[in-house]
């Protein structure tokens, strides 16, 4: 046998190794593609981004790094960003309903009036966050800090508690 004929028989096994690697291989993301829902912007990196009301919902952002730009008012409706980060974003009127946020970074964030009903923000990061008037009604908090976190206004997780002016790093119910 010659080094040729074992090479010529050994092809259809290579081949079909080949097809099987690619097969199980994730696809990357696309951090050029245009904002769409179910965009697959994993691990991409955008700063100073303006993207004022565009439609991103159910696309993965997860680990996403987003700074200093503008999705103000855009819908996040069940995106997963979870360990995304959103720093110093302008993210006003943004609806984040059932998105997975858990370990995301939202500090220095401008959420006034955002939507987090059903969200999950579980160990997520809000240190300095805006959230005058969010709605919070349903959404998964356990472990998020909300250090120095203006929730002035916002409606608590049973959507009935709304939060008193003043209520810095934590919610105090309004006077009834």
């Amino acid at each position: 046998m010659t080094c040729r004929n074992a090479t010529l028989r050994q092809l259809p096994a290579l081949a079909a190794l080949a097809l099987l690697c690619l097969a199980g291989a994730p696809a990357l993301a696309a951090c050029t593609s245009p904002p769409a829902p179910e965009v697959d912007w994993q691990r991409c990196y955008f700063s100073d981004r303006d993207l004022k009301q565009v439609d991103l919902q159910r696309g993965n952002l997860r680990d996403v790094s987003y700074f200093n730009g503008d999705l103000s008012r855009s819908n996040l409706t069940e995106v997963d960003a979870r360990g995304g980060k959103f720093i110093g974003t302008d993210l006003r009127g943004a609806k984040f309903d059932k998105a997975r946020l858990s370990s995301a970074d939202l500090t220095d964030s401008n959420l006034t009036g955002a939507s987090f009903r059903h969200a999950d923000l579980r160990r997520s990061h809000l240190f300095r966050a805006k959230l005058r008037d969010a709605d919070f009604t349903g959404a998964r908090l356990d472990g998020a800090d909300f250090l120095q976190a203006d929730l002035s206004g916002a409606t608590w997780t049973d959507g009935k508690t709304k939060c008193a002016d003043g209520s810095i790093g934590q919610c105090t119910p309004t006077a009834q």
